[in-house]
């Protein structure tokens, strides 16, 4: 086997030979054999992560095993070759389908999987309504907007929710990316939905807030939170869980994160998460759901590049 120097390894990874020095003291090197005051160094060894460079663990809380493992494995998911063109669309193409068929089967659309990707294709369903296949198009629309947008450095907006929904709603002309105008309820669950007139202020109110978490949450917990208080305020008339979704993944795609599939298997777990956070004021359970989507879909990743 080869071995670099400190100073070797050093040039090689773009930092200090002190650096490298102390990550040898600490263990943080595979590999390492020392002689006296020397460390031989694998030359195949990765470039270890620099911990210092991750989110402060004290505002990890109860989940800072969960959350310090994401960021490790998205930090060496960054250090790692990008995927070719070929293998980013596959991998695109299948998550695509996937999530369009759960998102939808969670509201209740009767398309099943296979269908679904036939309808994403341009086919038409025997005996499926036209309301279904019209909300498989406009989510997959509705996505490729998130994607589009994502890669803008902006804060979220109302815009773009109000644009959002307005793809999700593409059979609902007159409704589309406007606030609901009548009260509404929400069968079985633990909350009232805003009056209407106070829809735009606790938008703008959940906007800020969401600023000023920034500084003081991980953004898992963040856009958990976000999504957790979206679904209660309820904007719109219909289409608020694909929208919230889809706001959901907008905000770990800006944040580095992969965008995550919260499958229709998983929706007892999901409603139970929005009833323990409006029946108990505990947001734990929907930050795990979410946390444990992200860890999932960056291990399938890592996979792939490494």
């Amino acid at each position: 086997m080869d071995y670099l120097t400190v100073t070797q390894a050093a040039e090689k990874w773009g930092i200090s030979s002190r650096r490298v020095r102390l990550l040898c003291a600490n263990g943080e090197i595979d590999g390492v054999i020392r002689k006296g005051k020397l460390y031989m160094i694998p030359a195949d060894t990765e470039k270890p992560l620099d911990k210092r460079k991750l989110p402060n663990k004290r505002k990890r809380g109860k989940f800072s095993e969960l959350l310090t493992d994401i960021d490790m494995k998205k930090a060496r998911l960054d250090m790692l070759r990008p995927l070719t063109s070929g293998e980013a669309q596959r991998l695109r193409d299948e998550f695509m389908v996937d999530f369009t068929y759960n998102s939808n089967a969670i509201e209740g659309n009767t398309l099943t999987l296979k269908e679904t990707a036939m309808v994403l294709e341009g086919m038409t369903i025997d005996k499926k309504p036209l309301k279904d296949h019209l909300e498989a198009v406009g989510l997959r629309d509705a996505f490729l907007y998130v994607e589009d947008i994502a890669q803008k450095k902006l804060k979220l907006r109302e815009t773009e929710i109000k644009s959002i929904h307005s793809l999700i709603l593409i059979n609902r002309p007159e409704d589309k990316g406007v606030y609901r105008r009548i009260p509404v309820t929400i069968l079985g669950a633990y909350t009232e939905p805003v009056q209407p007139y106070l829809i735009e202020p606790k938008i703008t109110e959940l906007l800020a807030e969401n600023e000023k978490r920034k500084k003081t949450m991980h953004p898992i917990e963040r856009i958990a939170r976000f999504h957790l208080e979206f679904e209660g305020i309820h904007p719109f008339i219909d289409g608020n869980g694909r929208t919230g979704r889809l706001i959901l993944n907008l905000e770990l795609i800006r944040n580095g994160y992969p965008a995550i599939n919260i499958k229709f298997t998983d929706r007892k777990r999901y409603y139970d998460a929005f009833d323990a956070f409006y029946r108990d004021g505990n947001a734990d359970e929907m930050i795990l759901l979410v946390g444990e989507y992200v860890r999932e879909r960056l291990d399938k990743y890592l996979e792939i590049v490494s």
